[in-house]
């Protein structure tokens, strides 16, 4: 077997010749709203939704589909989702016998997009300082 140094133990720094290790940054814990994001708005689409909602009084099914550019299906199962949570009302018709489904954001949903806004400042600017 070939000669060897002894080895040196785990933490007691770089050998002679090798480059020191960066400095550590101090910790800084994220803030507690970042467990606080709200799962059902915070999926991409249903947050699409929610927004397009928050600023349009009321968008038909076919108007949030040509926004967010979302297949039928694919709006269909997150409008839903968001109408479990009661962030979204929506109202059926017909018109020339044709379907109509329009949304509103709901007050409660209006409530939640705005929390969710609130945490995700925080992170920003936790992830910025």
């Amino acid at each position: 077997m070939a000669d060897r140094a002894p080895s040196k133990g785990a933490g007691a720094g770089p050998r002679h010749g090798e480059p020191r290790p960066a400095a550590r940054a101090k910790f800084r814990p994220a803030p507690e709203s970042l467990g606080a994001l709200d799962r059902v708005i915070h999926e991409r689409a249903r947050l699409g939704i929610v927004s397009a909602l928050a600023v349009n009084e009321v968008l038909t099914f076919n108007e949030l589909k040509g926004l967010l550019g979302l297949t039928d299906g694919n709006l269909s199962v997150h409008a839903r989702k968001l109408e479990e949570a009661r962030y979204v009302a929506c109202r059926k018709s017909f018109e020339n016998r044709v379907p109509r489904s329009e949304y509103r954001l709901t007050p409660e949903g209006r409530r939640a997009l705005e929390r969710h806004l609130e945490h995700l400042a925080a992170v920003i600017r936790w992830a910025k300082s």
